[in-house]
């Protein structure tokens, strides 16, 4: 067969249509889990942001400055204003992602290690697959719930040893923080199926900007500031890349590969902030720490194993 004969085959039989289906698969797994190790960094950069600021600082300051790169990118591609039926979707990643999620880890994280708030927002790719199950329709399987269930199980566990039974104010700021966050990634990844990922969340940062300038109004009022180059440089890790940039990468690969398959790439993010934490912020890990994150990997696992 010569290369002419082969450009006029059928697109369903012509050689680059496996690159076709193949392609877009491969690199949204690619891009999603770039975002993955992107986020992994987002507790040790948030810990670093708090030795110069305060958490309500610190979260109003991060969603400003993601705000401006949202803004600028938006004009340099001349985006159109979200249509009617994107509003209310995009005011639940603004809500979840932008807001909630930020602000309740950064609370946490004031009394809470690093370490420990990664395994207990272990339990993220699970929620974040429920709830785009329940938000499309879709009945998991018993198994999918028996193993959501362990997981489940097995982070509170971890909570309570690490708590001596008695849960903690930041163990409530992180499961809170961790539902909200997860509605925000699945309506994100719906999202993202018809906007481009960038425009999801930049048009979500954006919408957020009245409610984070009061916050960083009423944080500076009220918290001192000590600058520094790990306050510094954290803060200007979570805000353009926890808040803009690694959620680029993210909604852009949940639209190829969609969101149950993208949320369990995060099955790898718990394991990484426990190594940053050690190399950046010399943490000593809770011996429970790694065999939960196990755990919660091996569940998350399963309920893919059982979804149809």
């Amino acid at each position: 067969m010569t290369a002419q004969d082969s450009a006029t085959l059928p697109a369903a039989i012509a050689p680059h249509h496996s690159v076709h289906r193949f392609g877009p698969a491969a690199s949204g797994t690619a891009l999603a889990g770039l975002g993955v190790a992107l986020f992994s960094l987002s507790f040790p950069a948030t810990a670093w942001s708090l030795t110069g600021f305060g958490p309500w600082t610190s979260t109003g300051l991060r969603g400003v400055l993601a705000a401006l790169l949202a803004g600028l990118y938006l004009a340099a591609v001349r985006a159109p204003l979200p249509r009617r039926r994107h509003r209310a979707g995009l005011l639940v990643v603004s809500g979840g992602c932008v807001l909630g999620f930020p602000l309740l880890t950064t609370l946490a994280l004031r009394t809470s290690s690093t370490a420990h708030s990664a395994v207990v927002i272990g339990v993220l790719p699970l929620a974040t697959a429920v709830v785009a199950a329940l938000r499309t329709g879709r009945r998991p399987s018993r198994a999918f719930w028996a193993a959501a269930l362990a997981g489940a199980a097995a982070v509170l566990a971890f909570t309570l040893l690490q708590s001596h039974g008695r849960p903690t104010v930041a163990d409530l700021y992180l499961f809170v923080g961790l539902v909200v966050c997860a509605a925000g990634y699945a309506e994100g990844g719906r999202l993202a199926r018809d906007l481009p990922g960038a425009q999801v969340i930049a048009w979500a940062v954006v919408a957020a900007l009245p409610a984070m300038l009061l916050t960083a109004g009423l944080g500076l009022a009220a918290e001192p500031v000590h600058l520094g180059a790990k306050a510094l440089a954290g803060l200007a890790y979570i805000a353009a890349v926890s808040q803009f940039g690694g959620f680029v990468l993210w909604y852009r690969g949940m639209a190829r590969i969609g969101v149950p398959r993208a949320s369990q790439l995060q099955l790898a993010q718990p394991l990484l902030t426990l190594v940053w934490a050690v190399l950046l912020l010399g943490e000593e890990l809770p011996a429970a720490a790694p065999v939960t994150a196990a755990v919660v990997l091996l569940c998350i696992a399963a309920t893919q194993r059982a979804r149809s």
